[in-house]
């Protein structure tokens, strides 16, 4: 955890690789921000510990390697707990706020019910961020200099990968908990790889996600528990040449979910990752040919 001043003052956010982009890829970690500020921390009821439950910790880190093979990389600096980007801009809980809500918020959307909106009301198991309502303010400045400001970086990402390369493709970074499993009675995923079933990727590209975190030796999951959320819903749309795809890594592979520290199973994950992310980078480029430039 880092503590810092609201984002006025500091960047929300950070683009590595950009200046030499050689491929149509563009890695994206949403939740791996740990830069806390000072004043958000006094709102919560939570302590210092408490408060990261929802951290996709080192996330941004373990895809370091897509830069070095010619992707685009944006990750967050502000938490999950602050602010959630893989949401609708809009999608609050009226619970959380002392003045009603406008009425076009989505109020009503099943992430909402379980407190995990656009300004989340809960962190890990369920656990209360704040002792009491929020002025409607600080969501719309959130909302404001934060949330609108990291979609349209993205979005001109994808719309200038598209228009160097003729297509993008976007690779939505997360981590899980170690416990979590694909399904009942089946065993724990090391990966889940979501693609909307289908609506936000073409299928020979998962397959080649799936396939490669396979042949590595982990245990891969498709679509379930996790399809994507709302960034790899709302950027997918292959008929038009963005392909999204979201990866989730548990935790348990890499780092103490109690102590937040890396363990040593870290840098051995991250040398697989940088091979996963080389060799997509080159599957991809094999789906998706490069247009021929006019003579």
């Amino acid at each position: 955890m880092i503590l810092s001043d609201d984002f006025a003052g500091h960047p929300p956010f950070v683009i590595r690789g950009e200046a030499r982009q050689s491929v149509p890829f563009v890695f994206n970690s949403p939740h791996s921000g740990n830069y806390y500020p000072q004043r958000f921390l006094a709102m919560s009821r939570l302590d210092r510990r408490a408060i990261r439950r929802s951290e996709d910790c080192f996330v941004d880190e373990l895809f370091a390697g897509a830069v070095g093979c010619g992707a685009v990389m944006m990750a967050a600096h502000f938490p999950r707990a602050y602010l959630d980007v893989n949401r609708e801009p809009w999608e609050l809980d009226p619970r959380m706020f002392q003045e009603a809500l406008p009425p076009f918020a989505n109020i009503r959307s099943p992430r909402v019910a379980g407190g995990l909106g656009a300004v989340p009301r809960i962190v890990g198991e369920g656990q209360e961020i704040y002792s009491g309502r929020l002025p409607l303010s600080e969501a719309i400045g959130r909302i404001d200099s934060v949330y609108k400001p990291y979609h349209a970086e993205l979005r001109r990402l994808l719309v200038s990968t598209r228009e160097s390369f003729g297509h993008a493709v976007l690779i939505d970074c997360h981590s899980m908990p170690g416990s979590v499993r694909a399904g009942e009675g089946t065993a724990r995923a090391d990966f889940i790889v979501g693609d909307r079933f289908g609506a936000s990727c073409v299928p020979a590209l998962t397959q080649c996600a799936i396939g490669l975190l396979t042949r590595m030796g982990y245990r891969v999951a498709h679509n379930r528990p996790y399809a994507g959320g709302f960034i790899t819903e709302h950027y997918g749309r292959p008929a038009q040449g963005l392909n999204a795809l979201q990866v989730e890594v548990s935790r348990s592979l890499y780092m103490d979910e109690r102590s937040y520290e890396r363990t040593s199973g870290f840098f051995a994950l991250a040398k697989d990752l940088s091979r996963f992310c080389t060799a997509l980078v080159r599957l991809g480029e094999e789906l998706f040919p490069l247009p021929l430039a006019a003579e």
